[in-house]
């Protein structure tokens, strides 16, 4: 096992192409701006890359400028592009975005169709897996049996080897009663190490009403540790030791889609490296809120001197 454990992540990566003004839904003509790289898993590693850790991404992308688009970008910002395959006969993945007044928003997904919505395992992406020595799993990612399977495996395989695992379930409550879903996904929280939900997320794959009982359950169960994403309010921490909790920075937001992402990458990659969890609390809060500045989901991925950077220049100015 190396001193830097190299992250592996099976996802979509699709281009996101954002309406220009708030409304609701695409029935009329409107202006648009994109494509933006995206896609879940790939602004993961792309914030995992920019800190300059081993990361690799098994995916799929079309024979197509979105596809290219995508491969760049993540090439250069570090990410291990090896096991992404190119398919002559399905598109790049899509998600066309628009926010509502409420800051929800509208999607028009093209997934499942898509060059990233069929399992592609070459010989690179296999590579990458036998080598990893970290496996992050995002729910949004469990799209179909192949891929749950996929996943399922290569966190047996990575354990049984002393490597590790995280988890941000990153679903909608309604996706658990999908054939296969509920029980991939609680296949996948018996062997994290790391899980990092989102609001109710923390209590929708335990017995549990409460979040301080859900965290007492999956504790119990043998997650070593538990990052509960507030959003705008924050992120607490939960360990054997108990919990440390870490406040918002504020920010103008922009854009706050791929936050959570950013987040979570950086928050993994500090925990792989060993740094106290108050302090990869506090760098994976100032990622994610960097990453609301910027228009598009990947935008806003930093590299460590911009994390330092931000969090000095928010501390002269409390």
């Amino acid at each position: 096992m190396s001193s830097e454990r190299r992250i592996v992540i099976i996802g979509e990566i699709l281009v996101e192409i954002m309406a220009d003004t708030i409304g609701e839904g695409f029935n009329d003509p409107l202006p648009l701006t994109g494509p933006y790289p995206s896609g879940a898993p790939a602004i993961f590693a792309d914030q995992v890359g920019k800190l300059r850790h081993s990361v690799g991404i098994i995916s799929c992308v079309g024979d197509d400028d979105f596809g290219r688009l995508n491969q760049k970008r993540l090439e250069e910002d570090g990410v291990n592009i090896s096991g992404i395959d190119v398919d002559k006969d399905r598109p790049t993945g899509t998600a066309f975005v628009r926010y509502r007044k409420n800051g929800s928003r509208d999607f028009v997904f093209n997934i499942k169709h898509s060059a990233c919505g069929h399992l592609h395992l070459t010989p690179g992406a296999k590579k990458q897996i036998d080598e990893a020595e970290h496996l992050h799993v995002m729910g949004s990612s469990l799209s179909s049996q192949e891929f749950m399977d996929l996943n399922i495996k290569t966190a047996t395989d990575i354990k049984a080897r002393g490597g590790t695992v995280s988890f941000d379930p990153n679903i909608r409550k309604e996706i658990l009663s999908t054939a296969g879903t509920a029980e991939s996904m609680q296949a996948i929280l018996g062997m994290t190490d790391l899980f990092l939900p989102s609001g109710d997320e923390l209590t929708m794959l335990t017995q549990a009403d409460e979040a301080s009982t859900a965290v007492d359950e999956l504790l119990g169960m043998g997650v070593r540790a538990i990052v509960h994403k507030h959003g705008a309010e924050g992120a607490t921490y939960h360990d054997a030791d108990g919990p440390i909790s870490v406040p918002p920075f504020t920010v103008d937001e922009i854009d706050p889609t791929g936050a959570g992402d950013c987040f979570g990458g950086a928050f993994t990659t500090f925990w792989l490296r060993g740094e106290a969890p108050s302090d990869a609390l506090k760098m994976a809060a100032a990622a994610g809120a960097l990453a609301v500045t910027e228009r598009g989901p990947m935008e806003g991925t930093s590299d460590l001197s911009q994390i330092h950077n931000f969090i000095r220049a928010n501390a002269k100015a409390s």
